[in-house]
């Protein structure tokens, strides 16, 4: 296994399950010091089980992405153990419910929108500094294609990811200056539980699997990407014009 993130700090959100789980196992076992964030403990605990195994060191952080205080003060404690970091990965989504816009529930639409976005904003806002403070600070935020189709019943999905790559790009411009790249990544459709509940119906064997798609997303990640306020394309594999 090649140490191509040998010494870098990298967080990963949603890392307990599919396409999450996989990027954190990657990155831990190809060097980097992986900071593993889900709400998930016991999956968190077998995923350092398999970092460990492969010589590699991760920190679980077991979290309910609404606990914003918490996020905050992840920043802080990443601060004073490391003062930087080198990799953030905004992997963690809801789908939330397939359904007419005007027959979302208040409740739901909530949820869906504080996981999704303002879980996401207080991220950025915790980790900024951080990120400034790496030789070539990398973050990552996973979308989906209906920000761009806005299928009918997808509402939810749609508007939610709307808004994410919204602050991405924006927090990219606002990053000119420094030597952060921050990018978008649309995996596509992909063997997990998220993909399943959506698509039902769907023949789970014709997708890839999620650790296929994880090791094509930390192409995305490392020093030598110059790119920056983009979205990749995982199925096309290329850049998309915004």
């Amino acid at each position: 296994m090649k140490k191509d993130f040998e010494g870098r700090i990298a967080l990963v959100t949603g890392a307990s399950r599919g396409i999450g789980y996989q990027l954190a196992r990657q990155l831990g076992e190809r060097g980097a010091h992986v900071i593993a964030l889900a709400r998930t403990v016991g999956a968190l605990e077998e995923l350092d089980d398999e970092i460990k195994a492969a010589g590699g060191e991760a920190t679980l952080v077991p979290l309910d992405l609404t606990d914003f205080d918490a996020l905050d003060r992840l920043g802080a404690a990443i601060h004073e153990r490391w003062k930087k970091l080198d990799i953030f990965i905004g992997n963690a989504g809801m789908l939330g419910v397939l359904s007419p816009l005007g027959h979302i529930s208040p409740k739901d639409f909530d949820k869906v929108m504080a996981v999704n976005v303002t879980a996401n904003w207080r991220l950025i806002r915790s980790l900024d500094p951080l990120l400034r403070q790496s030789d070539a600070g990398r973050a990552l935020f996973l979308t989906a294609v209906q920000a761009h189709t806005c299928a009918a019943f997808w509402g939810l999905q749609a508007t939610s990811k709307a808004a994410v790559e919204a602050m991405a790009r924006t927090w990219a411009h606002e990053s000119l200056k420094t030597a952060m790249k921050i990018n978008l990544a649309d995996p596509g459709p992909t063997r997990t539980g998220l993909r399943a509940k959506a698509m039902p119906g769907e023949i789970a064997a014709n997708l890839p699997q999620p650790a296929q798609v994880a090791d094509d997303l930390l192409a995305l990640v490392g020093p030598e990407v110059l790119e920056s306020g983009r979205l990749y394309d995982r199925v096309s594999r290329d850049w998309v014009t915004l």
